[in-house]
């Protein structure tokens, strides 16, 4: 439930209008929360693992038929708010939060309902333990890969997905380019990304339109919503210090 309701208040917040102090919003409270989200998904996770090693070596009778019903009542639950941010997780990172979280929920009901059920009809006490440790390591490893983007777009690397190579052929191809540098591009949110670049333009400003046209084709090809250029003659006499590939 917290991991839910953190990502829904992520959601809120991504939605403030700018301010004098925080220029973009509060879109970053997003992938702040995916990252968050991500860590205590893992730490929950650790300590399940941890609590079921300890029922794997001291292994004690369990009330069955009880567990059953209590698991089987969260798997209907946690399955069906799963379902919910399926549609999204994929092109929404804090979305796919969520998901992991009441997917994981669901998997760890479903593994108790199992272990239920063979301990009824076996009294092999060690089968919940295991069975908890083996969905531990799927949370696990379907976990890792949250981390990793989530981390990412805090560190503001390229979102996954777009190439910064290509986005830079782009740039260069276009008419009367006649160098590219400063490209940055990073998350705003896990749904918004920015883009800074210096395009050396020796015939000068090229009008709006050419501008309105590139906008609407890095949101097209690379969904990329929040384009700067900023255009330069390229006059030696003054060259741009932050043209080297080096400088940031």
């Amino acid at each position: 439930i917290l991991g839910l309701l953190m990502a829904w208040g992520a959601t809120a917040l991504s939605r403030r209008q700018p301010s004098a102090r925080f220029t973009y919003g509060l879109r970053s409270s997003s992938i702040l929360v995916a990252l968050a989200n991500a860590v205590f998904l893992l730490v929950v996770t650790g300590g399940i693992a941890w609590e079921a090693i300890q029922r794997m070596l001291h292994p004690s009778p369990v009330a069955s038929g009880i567990v059953i019903g209590v698991a089987a009542f969260g798997v209907a639950i946690n399955t069906g708010t799963a379902l919910l941010f399926m549609a999204g997780r994929k092109g929404d990172l804090n979305i796919r939060a969520a998901f992991l979280h009441m997917a994981g929920d669901a998997a760890v009901s479903l593994g108790v309902v199992l272990a239920g059920i063979g301990m009824l009809f076996t009294d092999w006490f060690w089968l919940d333990p295991a069975v908890s440790l083996l969905i531990s390591a799927v949370i696990v490893i379907a976990t890792w890969g949250l981390l990793r983007d989530s981390l990412n777009l805090t560190l503001h690397g390229v979102p996954e997905g777009i190439e910064t190579q290509a986005v830079r052929a782009y740039l260069a191809a276009l008419p009367d380019v006649a160098a590219v540098h400063d490209l940055h591009i990073w998350a705003m949110s896990t749904t918004e990304t920015a883009l800074t670049v210096h395009l050396v333009m020796p015939n000068g400003h090229p009008g709006d339109a050419l501008l309105n046209r590139i906008g609407n084709e890095l949101q097209r090809r690379f969904r990329i919503d929040h384009p700067t250029l900023q255009v330069e003659a390229g006059d030696p006499a003054h060259p741009c210090a932050l043209a080297p590939d080096h400088r940031v």
